[in-house]
């Protein structure tokens, strides 16, 4: 079937726009633990706030990636052979901050519990750079051969445009959790997120937009107009969260930022189509849709199993979110307390 590579192309936008919704607050909330300066009852609260969710929303972006290794194996192929370095550097990233989230709360003495607190800070900070340069050279581009084999030394990657998507998801995983926080906390933790909610919303989303108008220029899409027509939807509902923010309507404001993601990446998809990963060097060197699609059984395999498996992850992730949606206080957190062994 000749729209299943269109139809995963689809799927595999609408997981990373899962991931970067989901997965951004709680990167931005670690970014604001470990590289903040909030007291040790702070940091607990606001680490209380991501503890049901946190693991969970990463399950989108492994689904991401092994989305496009079965359904575009080519595109998977040159995209993770060209950024070998950054990925696996995130991969540290995204392990040390697993640890540190599990760990600091055991740390015996003050010093270590800092080193873990820096380790969530720094991990959250290099995933989120890492997952904005990964998705703006695949939109973009790499230097690629004709056989999709990267050109260059080992951070031929390492481009403006990889930097600016880089900047673009770190900025809004850090606006995106403190509009969060607005959501989920009371008292005074709520009361600082609003202030600076309304002061920089609108400058923390312009490197996202910025990337958004930079593939609508250099691309050639048949959903040109298309594309424009939704970059446009993100930028009048980045306005209206912006201004929400300022007014401290904080539903309005979390959920315009939410609508204002999806719109910037369905308009950068939009634009890319059909190719899935271009090259900087020839275009005719561009993998596509077509070219870089695994086989017509494969994917109608893959379409099945997404079909009961996706509603399946959706309702359970709603589930916990409901189960889990009170407000947190810091009068909620006890205080620490140090366990002593009985030595007989």
């Amino acid at each position: 079937m000749e729209w299943l590579p269109t139809l995963w192309f689809i799927v595999i936008a609408l997981l990373w726009c899962g991931y970067l919704f989901l997965e951004g607050f709680d990167l931005g909330v670690g970014m604001l633990i470990g590289l903040g300066r909030p007291t040790e009852k702070r940091k607990r609260l606001l680490l209380n706030t991501i503890g049901p969710v946190w693991d969970g929303n990463e399950v989108w972006l492994l689904t991401a990636g092994g989305a496009t290794f079965a359904a575009f194996p080519h595109w998977y192929a040159s995209l993770f052979s060209a950024l070998y370095i950054p990925l696996t550097v995130v991969l540290v990233a995204l392990i040390f901050r697993a640890v540190a989230i599990e760990y600091r709360g055991k740390a015996i003495t003050v010093p270590t519990r800092k080193l873990w607190d820096l380790a969530l800070g720094v991990g959250s900070l290099v995933a989120a750079f890492g997952v904005g340069a990964l998705l703006a050279s695949t939109t973009i581009g790499l230097p690629l051969n004709e056989n999709g084999d990267r050109i260059g030394g080992a951070f031929a990657w390492l481009t403006w445009h990889a930097v600016l998507g880089g900047v673009a998801v770190v900025a809004f995983c850090w606006i995106h959790a403190l509009a969060f926080l607005r959501l989920k906390t009371d008292g005074p933790v709520r009361q600082e997120a609003g202030k600076l909610v309304g002061r920089w919303l609108s400058v923390a989303v312009l490197p996202l937009l910025l990337w958004t108008l930079w593939v609508l220029l250099k691309n050639e899409s048949a959903f040109a107009w298309a594309a424009l027509a939704v970059a446009l939807i993100a930028v009048v509902v980045a306005l209206i969260a912006g201004r929400a923010g300022r007014e401290g309507r904080e539903g309005i404001s979390f959920l315009a930022l939410g609508i204002m993601l999806l719109a910037a990446v369905a308009a950068i998809f939009l634009a890319a189509y059909p190719v899935v990963l271009p090259s900087t060097i020839d275009s005719a060197f561009d993998l596509t849709v077509e070219n870089a699609s695994s086989t017509a059984y494969t994917l109608k395999l893959m379409s099945v199993v997404a079909a009961f498996g996706v509603p399946l992850v959706v309702a359970y992730q709603a589930w916990s979110y409901w189960v889990f949606r009170k407000r947190l206080r810091e009068e909620h957190i006890p205080e620490t307390h140090r366990v002593t062994s009985i030595v007989n």
